[in-house]
């Protein structure tokens, strides 16, 4: 029997097969929470009188004995059974019998769905935001390393001023620090409580709300019923435009990798190791590793498009379309993660060219600093900007290649400390402590 079945009658196989899709897949990455969240909604419903304390007793150990069950691994959703709503229910089922069923009370799937989809973002979230933070710190630290020696700056593809290894990582880390706080706002409004909100239009229970918000370490809950509901999908939307947005990051600076490992240019490089070769060709040395970052990240930033075009002309209330958004949220995690952590793998070994600019081929870089050295002598402006293009014309130009950038944010201040506190602010107000304290209240 499904959650929602009052008869015999069944379902047929594949209209059953299509109403789940993959469900029974992705549920498995939400069975931890749902257990969690189940585990707060009977210790509520203790207190309010719906459970007794022996009832209460035996499903307490129940759940921790499937929560232990699915931290070893021997979990699985069985064929037949819709969800991990369902299978949970099914398993305290069939070891305490009806009693089991008692779980259900005061809820629907629709809130449960809802709160186990934030219990897995808001803890996937703060797992993103600690890759952000190592990568942040990598960034920081090659920007330091790397300060003095010069790189080619380029606008419109073309050489245009001298900038250096130490402007090009303190750039994307500051970048990132952008994204954590895009990211910070996205976990804010993951962080608060649906449960309670049931099918969307609340309970005649007199459910404690504002308990099970306390045992989940939600920061607050989804006050509203119709909205909690509402929420389903804009959630999702807000995580993955934050997702989206490191996603940018990371993609801006694997493109540059791919172009900067370019034997015409080879202003980095890698071990072998971190490079693959050509079936044909014997001398490549290809940069996959960051044309598949590249790759990836690109299709994060499509996810918001794609969960707000999913998310068009539904009045408010439940809807099914709403179970396709696991399928977009979920695999995009992931993804983003993986993205991360083969960047913390591979960017402590980069490897700089330390006298790029020497190069003849890179002499015009140095054009705008000739112009300042003429207006620091006396000129305007205008007129040594005309000076120094007729010199080029008529190939008289001479570089001037020392390079004297002092102002804040420049190649001899690169602002790497004020960058590092701004990070610093931003990461200390997740408040990640009030959630972690959730498996101290309900896992012994």
């Amino acid at each position: 029997m499904k959650l929602w079945q009052k008869n015999q009658t069944q379902t047929e196989k594949t209209v059953e097969n299509f109403t789940v899709g993959q469900d029974r897949e992705l549920d498995l990455f939400l069975a931890p929470f749902d257990v969690l969240g189940s585990l707060a909604h009977i210790q509520m419903l203790k207190e309010i009188g719906l459970l007794t304390e022996k009832e209460y007793a035996e499903l307490c150990a129940g759940l921790h004995e499937i929560y232990a069950e699915i931290a070893e691994g021997g979990f699985e959703i069985a064929e037949g059974i819709e969800d991990v709503h369902s299978q949970v229910e099914f398993l305290l089922s069939q070891r305490l019998g009806e009693m089991g069923k008692k779980i259900h009370s005061g809820r629907s799937r629709n809130d449960q769905v809802l709160l186990d989809l934030k219990l897995f973002m808001r803890h996937e979230t703060q797992k993103i935001s600690l890759q952000i933070r190592q990568l942040f710190d990598l960034l920081l630290d090659l920007s330091h390393r790397n300060k003095d020696f010069l790189l080619a700056g380029y606008t419109h593809t073309q050489i245009a001023m001298p900038s250096s290894f130490g402007l090009w990582f303190g750039a994307f880390a500051e970048s990132l620090a952008d994204d954590m706080l895009v990211l910070q706002t996205a976990y804010k409004i993951i962080n608060q409580n649906p449960l309670g909100s049931a099918a969307g239009y609340g309970s005649s229970f007199p459910l404690d709300r504002s308990l099970t918000t306390e045992l989940l370490g939600f920061e607050k809950m989804n006050y509203n019923v119709v909205y909690a509901q509402m929420s389903r999908g804009k959630t999702e939307k807000i995580l993955s435009t934050a997702m989206a947005s490191v996603g940018a990051t990371l993609n801006k600076l694997a493109t540059d990798i791919c172009f900067f490992m370019c034997q015409n240019m080879a202003f980095v490089g890698f071990p072998p190791q971190f490079t693959t070769g050509s079936s044909i060709m014997p001398h490549k040395k290809n940069p996959d590793i960051f044309e598949l970052v590249r790759a990836k990240t690109n299709r994060l930033q499509a996810v918001p498009n794609e969960i707000s075009l999913l998310l068009t002309n539904q009045i408010s209330g439940y809807h099914r379309d709403l179970q396709l958004v696991k399928e977009m949220i979920i695999p995009a995690i992931f993804d983003l993660q993986n993205c991360l952590q083969i960047l913390l793998h591979t960017l402590p070994h980069i490897e700089v060219k330390t006298n790029l600019l020497a190069d003849p081929l890179y002499d015009y870089l140095f054009s705008v600093e000739v112009v300042n050295q003429e207006v620091m002598q006396g000129k305007s402006f205008r007129e040594a900007y005309r000076s120094v293009g007729e010199s080029i014309e008529n190939g008289t130009y001479q570089p001037q290649k020392s390079v004297n950038h002092t102002h804040k944010g420049s190649i001899g201040n690169l602002c790497n400390d004020q960058i590092r506190n701004y990070m610093d602010t931003i990461q200390n107000g997740f408040g990640f402590e009030k959630a972690e304290k959730m498996y101290e209240l309900l896992i012994p």
